[in-house]
């Protein structure tokens, strides 16, 4: 009789450490490289790659646009209506006291600080990207802006968003962001980037 039971045990004890053996871990997987945030076209308020505001912050409905100002100072909204994918301002120190940019940048620097904001790379001029829980004016956390020299004048762009996508490294994405900002808006002006 104990023959017989034994080839049953035998058989109890294997389907018994099947059952119990881990199915492969996925959690153990690296998540996938996020693709890059890149330079095409179109643009959305003449500085911001459509394709790039998709990926970055997972917006899908078309983005019409609305523009305020001028070359020289001036906004665009996508869309033009709430809630806003994205805002874009730019400032020429041309026309504004001696000094008014830096002012503007300084009060930047202190809220984007108290938030635990990132310096963004010294190419781009003297800039800040963060994440502010409250943003002052709108419901944009994720802002990046930046004071840099194009041609013989400083200029300041400030670039607002209200969601990054799952999985982004969201201030990686703004500096991206503010550096294709930044070389569109050198071909727009005609005008050499110069750090320093």
């Amino acid at each position: 009789m104990r023959i017989v039971l034994l080839p049953i045990a035998l058989a109890t004890l294997g389907i018994l450490a099947t059952a119990c053996t881990p199915e492969f871990d996925n959690a153990s997987e690296p998540p996938p490289i996020p693709r890059p945030v890149v330079d095409s076209t179109p643009y959305l308020c003449t500085l911001i790659p459509e394709g790039a505001l998709r990926l970055v912050s997972n917006v899908t409905e078309p983005r019409p646009e609305r523009t305020d100002g001028t070359e020289r100072n001036g906004s665009c909204r996508a869309p033009d209506a709430a809630p806003q994918a994205l805002e874009v301002w730019w400032m020429q120190e041309r026309g504004m006291p001696r000094g008014h940019l830096d002012f503007l940048m300084g009060d930047r620097r202190k809220v984007y600080t108290r938030y635990g904001g990132i310096e963004l790379p010294a190419e781009l001029g003297d800039g800040m990207a963060a994440y502010l829980p409250n943003p002052p004016v709108n419901d944009q956390p994720y802002q990046a802006s930046a004071k840099f020299r194009c041609g013989e004048m400083d200029r300041l762009i400030d670039i607002s968003l209200p969601q990054i996508s799952k999985g982004r490294d969201a201030m990686k994405d703004l500096t991206d962001l503010m550096r294709i900002a930044q070389k569109r808006y050198s071909q727009i002006h005609d005008c050499t980037l110069t750090s320093g």
